[in-house]
């Protein structure tokens, strides 16, 4: 948990307030924008210059990096020429006053994203982003086989509730199904498909929409080098879909935002081996989200968590179901879910 106490001595502290060029002491109001399951966002309003800001307070890592917070920022300032993300201002991560990381960035104006409405959007934002060249120098992570990178994160995550006293029987007999039938795709096969900075964090929450201007993307916790296929197919799954929603997608839902995505690229990047890439990233991408839910679900049980959240407890218990997961073993994993449309 992130003591109130701490909280109110770090943000009154010199080393928040001198990057803002605000003189210690200075007292500024701060409101929640909610917490995901590592970080909390708090906004405010700059109390020179007007504009309103965001203090990002992240308690732990997903990527297991020990300076979870400067790889953020790193991310965000390769990804400003996009004009899709929050400007970042700096980061702290002494850890002195607070014993966690924090980043000031821009607050952006928008919505959550809609999947009914807003697929046009979500496509214009994704290949924008997709479109800006890798920068040199770049610290972002680059996994040389990023499918099977995702699929070995995944027998690690499904290895915590393996591992717990309190598993279920019948859910470990369909995660390790899961497990072995996504085992058996072409993981490690060569891609020709160019690089680019993937968000590999798409659910609804992280788009901010604002019909008729600009939208937005936020949230860059995880960003990596790889293949713009592996965005799409975290962004399409129904384990990311229904994660903040009760929407799972069709294969003709799917299709069309494919189309509109290859439009909105307009010849910026090679869209060529997206639609055979993109259903080998759908389908791994449904195993890494139940496989996450079963670590988070451990972890949600353990008396230390800085952060709880009871909606997401409520989804963790819904995901790792016997009927949720039977549907995306036979599904997506057993059943060419894409087909029809996936050679187009």
């Amino acid at each position: 948990m992130i003591h109130q106490e701490a909280f109110q001595r770090y943000v009154r502290s010199e080393a928040f307030l001198a990057p803002l060029g605000l003189p210690a002491g200075t007292e500024i109001p701060f409101a929640s924008l909610g917490r995901g399951e590592y970080n909390a966002n708090f906004r405010f309003i700059h109390p020179r210059t007007g504009e309103p800001l965001v203090l990002r307070v992240n308690t732990g890592s997903q990527m297991h990096l020990p300076h979870q917070i400067a790889y953020e920022f790193s991310a965000l300032t390769d990804l400003l020429p996009t004009g899709r993300t929050p400007r970042p201002l700096f980061y702290d991560d002494s850890r002195t006053v607070l014993p966690y990381g924090t980043l000031v960035m821009t607050w952006l104006p928008g919505r959550h994203l809609r999947y009914e409405a807003d697929m046009g959007a979500a496509a214009e934002i994704l290949a924008d982003i997709h479109a800006l060249p890798v920068p040199e120098g770049t610290r972002l992570l680059r996994p040389r086989r990023p499918a099977e990178s995702i699929y070995r994160e995944c027998l690690d995550m499904a290895a915590h509730y393996f591992a717990w006293p309190e598993a279920d029987r019948e859910i470990c007999r369909l995660l390790e199904a899961l497990v072995r039938e996504v085992g058996r795709l072409p993981l490690a096969e060569p891609s020709p498909a160019p690089t680019a900075i993937v968000s590999t964090e798409l659910n609804s929450g992280n788009f901010l929409i604002n019909p008729g201007d600009r939208s937005y993307l936020v949230d860059w916790e995880k960003p990596v080098i790889s293949e713009p296929a592996q965005d799409l197919g975290h962004f399409l799954a129904p384990t990311t879909t229904f994660w903040k929603t009760d929407t799972i997608l069709s294969p003709e839902d799917m299709g069309n935002f494919l189309r509109r995505y290859k439009a909105a690229a307009g010849g910026r990047f090679d869209t060529g081996a997206l639609s055979r890439r993109l259903p080998l990233y759908l389908t791994v991408t449904c195993l890494r989200g139940v496989t996450w839910c079963a670590m988070a679900l451990v972890e949600y049980a353990g008396p230390d968590r800085a952060i709880t959240n009871a909606d997401t407890l409520a989804k963790l218990r819904q995901y790792l179901s016997e009927d949720f997961l039977t549907h995306i073993l036979e599904t997506y994993v057993r059943r060419d879910f894409l087909r029809g449309w996936r050679d187009r």
